[in-house]
């Protein structure tokens, strides 16, 4: 009986071992992915300041957010398209 109550103790002890790490991973991915995108932030409006606002008359802050904006916006449905295929091959592989 000591012995099923010992395993049963290990086994959860374990179990709650396994989330904390996939939290922490989890955690991690996230604080990472935010890092990454502002950095794309960053290089995403510096180009647009540099070469696309250039050719606009001035005062035009409202058309170069927008572009900005567009191209955040493309970027990020591409990013997730290619990651949903990815994930759906890996999917069916697994099956």
């Amino acid at each position: 009986m000591t012995k099923n109550i010992t395993a049963e103790k290990k086994e959860k002890e374990k179990r709650l071992h396994i989330e904390v790490v996939r939290q922490m991973l989890t955690l991690a991915t996230s604080g990472f992915g935010l890092v990454a995108a502002l950095a794309w932030n960053s290089l995403i409006q510096d180009i647009v300041n540099t070469y696309i606002k250039t050719y606009l008359p001035q005062g035009s802050g409202i058309i170069s957010l927008l572009i900005y904006a567009l191209i955040v916006t493309l970027i990020a449905v591409i990013v997730t398209l290619q990651l949903s295929k990815m994930l759906k091959k890996l999917e069916e592989e697994e099956k």
